[in-house]
């Protein structure tokens, strides 16, 4: 009887599934993180899978598919680990916040005035994600009341790079208020004298 050449497909395997995100190969984990992202209704695996998490390519792809989800649930997600002792874990945390800036903006003003000064340091960062008229708001608002001069000089560096004039005066009242300290006063002297340099419609 002639052999006869199987010519059918094999069937295609499955894509990887979220359930993987906490056992297997690192190879596999990565596989199920990245494979997540197609439905938020793995957000809480995702969650549970980040506090476990240490590889650190498997936690990028952890954090890069609640940025792909994008909701609420995926903010308060990532939120949790700004506060992380490792500065990776922090740095992810900030670029995937930074990806969902319309969600990320109201959690903005509960950052910018947490007890941790750490956290309002990174907070000011995220800023720069928001329309110019609501950074203006929340960071006018931290140089007026900020006691930590580092958390000023972080929401300083946003402004010299993306503030408007309105922002002049309170970057003077913030100098006055750091009068002792010459590393915050310098830095908001370069911030006054970029943004004063601009031409008016250049920060719209």
């Amino acid at each position: 009887m002639p052999l006869i050449r199987n010519t059918s497909q094999k069937p295609s395997a499955p894509p990887p599934s979220h359930a993987g995100l906490t056992s297997g190969t690192s190879e596999e984990r990565w596989a199920a993180a990245r494979a997540a992202a197609n439905s938020a209704g793995n957000v809480a695996a995702l969650e549970a899978a980040l506090s476990e998490e240490r590889d650190p390519r498997v936690r990028e792809a952890i954090f890069t598919s609640l940025a792909l989800i994008n909701t609420d649930e995926s903010v308060r997600a990532v939120l949790q680990h700004v506060r992380s002792d490792d500065a990776r874990v922090r740095t992810g945390a900030l670029d995937a916040l930074r990806a969902m800036p319309e969600r990320t903006a109201g959690h903005l003003p509960a950052l910018l005035s947490d007890p941790d000064s750490d956290v309002r340091l990174l907070a000011c960062e995220l800023c720069r994600s928001v329309p110019l008229a609501q950074m203006h708001e929340m960071l006018g608002r931290l140089l007026a009341t900020e006691s930590e001069a580092n958390v000023c000089a972080a929401a300083v560096d946003v402004l010299a790079d993306c503030g408007g004039r309105e922002m002049l005066p309170a970057l003077s009242q913030c100098a006055n208020r750091f009068g002792n300290d010459p590393f915050l006063a310098f830095s908001i002297k370069v911030a006054i004298q970029r943004i004063a340099s601009q031409r008016p419609d250049q920060r719209e």
